[in-house]
């Protein structure tokens, strides 16, 4: 049996007006996810505990079958071992962006433009981290490593949890000074935020972005501290040598953390303009070579949901459905094996709120070699509460499936 666990991230939604009051799900052309919720059990889940972020960290652990109250140390250090980011037991990971801000004289005055910065480059990016390392008064205690696209990391050494930091995707078109950082280091991270947008506004990188139409990466942005991840093996807790794909360092770090082949997909970005076809590739052979289960991520709905791009965001789900899930679903089959596709978003990015949301998400278990129950006529929200299936604690699903 190979099992395959397909995630959108983000990819529940709400009804949107200008999709006739439809989710992006209900109006997306997917006849492979339609077909597994056909044949395959079909419902609701939770997988973000009460009292918890409703984050892509606690979430996907959550589908990862571990659980987060058990397992989650915060979202940084996860990312941090993806980039190869060595972290002491006494070492503090934050995730810093690289953000858009507006021009306010005072920077608590200055208002969430953008929290990726355009999707700036890796490129572009490291090009500014390296310049920050250089010039931010940083002391000996702490590093910026440069990361992918918008998404870095900062080591601080030596050092203690109780930072309460925001994430910058929660506070789009909000006055940051509301949202700054509070608790532990937080005159020490402010001044860095400040001073970055100081460094940053004038740097050629960004004055080439400004002339190109693009939002410059003109701050840093700290947020999602958290101390080095101790997960046990996904091997020893299911049986099975399992495979991450995925673009975002946070779901690579997982992987690596749980012991789980991670390769690198050329083109793999996180968003709409990623290389579907690559994923689908590498999923294909990795289960060509020796791994039971691949764990497939797909960022874009998430970006999409984030960013207000309903269109996108609909067009994120069609390519999910025809350039990933489709030619798995063909290599499973032409390999004769029986096989299961475990099929789900992480957690909802609604559109309207352009953030992340606790409702229940809908999955499905499909199984090559039986027909399971309740299934359904089509792979949406609604159609999957109205089959009476929940399960509330969502990292109990991976048992479920793989049948440990």
């Amino acid at each position: 049996m190979k099992y395959v666990v397909m995630l959108g991230d983000g990819m529940a939604d709400r009804p949107v007006a200008e999709l006739g009051y439809r989710t992006p799900l209900e109006a997306a052309c997917k006849p492979n996810m339609d077909r597994l919720a056909q044949a395959g059990e079909t419902g609701l889940t939770r997988t973000i505990p009460d009292g918890m972020p409703a984050g892509s960290d606690t979430a996907n652990l959550a589908v990862m079958g571990y659980n987060p109250r058990e397992y989650y140390t915060g979202r940084s250090p996860l990312e941090a071992v993806s980039m190869g980011v060595q972290l002491a037991p006494d070492d503090v990971a934050f995730r810093c962006n690289l953000v858009t801000v507006s021009d306010a004289e005072n920077y608590a005055d200055a208002t969430m433009v953008d929290y990726s910065a355009d999707e700036i480059t890796t490129a572009e990016a490291a090009e500014l981290i390296a310049y920050l390392n250089e010039n931010l008064p940083l002391g000996e205690d702490m590093k910026l490593f440069a990361g992918v696209s918008y998404r870095h990391c900062l080591r601080l050494s030596h050092a203690e949890t109780g930072s309460d930091c925001t994430p910058p995707h929660d506070i789009l078109s909000q006055r940051i000074g509301d949202h700054l950082p509070k608790g532990k280091y937080a005159e020490r991270l402010l001044t860095l935020m400040e001073r970055s947008r100081e460094l940053l506004s004038k740097h050629p990188v960004n004055l080439a972005r400004a002339a190109r139409g693009l939002h410059p990466a003109n701050s840093c942005w700290f947020w999602g501290a958290g101390t080095a991840p101790q997960l046990r093996p996904f091997e020893e807790l299911y049986g099975l040598h399992g495979g991450v794909i995925s673009a975002v360092d946070l779901i690579k770090g997982i992987g690596i953390a749980a012991g789980m082949e991670v390769p690198d997909v050329e083109g793999a970005t996180g968003t709409l303009e990623t290389n579907f076809a690559g994923k689908a590739a590498a999923a294909i052979h990795l289960l060509k070579n020796g791994c039971d289960l691949v764990y497939i991520h797909v960022e874009a709905p998430d970006e999409c949901g984030h960013r207000h791009e309903i269109d996108r965001k609909v067009k994120a789900v069609e390519r999910i459905d025809s350039d990933i899930l489709g030619p798995v679903i063909h290599a499973l089959e032409s390999a004769g094996e029986a096989y299961s596709i475990l099929l789900m978003p992480d957690h909802p990015t609604p559109l309207d709120v352009r953030t992340h949301t606790r409702e229940p998400i809908p999955f499905v278990i499909y199984r090559s070699d039986r027909e399971l129950t309740p299934h359904t006529a089509r792979y949406t929200e609604n159609y999957a509460g109205r089959t009476g299936l929940t399960v509330e604690e969502g990292w109990r699903l991976m048992g479920r499936f793989t049948q440990k």
